[in-house]
């Protein structure tokens, strides 16, 4: 009993380590960019409402993403 409850810790031991190995550490991102003034054209059609235009992360650095109509 004792022989498997050391190779138990010994695997998990092993499993611990293969996994926090695994971990990735990404830089600190530069802060996000003041969000861009955008014209908001007239809506398509009734019923519809205006997202405003945001930034996302995209790899490496921030994309803006243009605001438009849903419906």
């Amino acid at each position: 009993m004792k022989i498997r409850s050391s190779v138990r810790a010994v695997s998990i031991a092993g499993l611990c380590a293969a996994v926090l190995s695994a971990c990735v550490v990404e830089p600190a991102r530069p802060a996000q960019p003041a969000p861009l003034v955008e014209v908001v054209p007239a809506a398509p059609a009734p019923g519809y409402h205006w997202v405003k235009g945001h930034y996302r992360w995209e790899g490496n650095h921030w994309q803006w993403v243009p605001g438009h109509w849903v419906g």
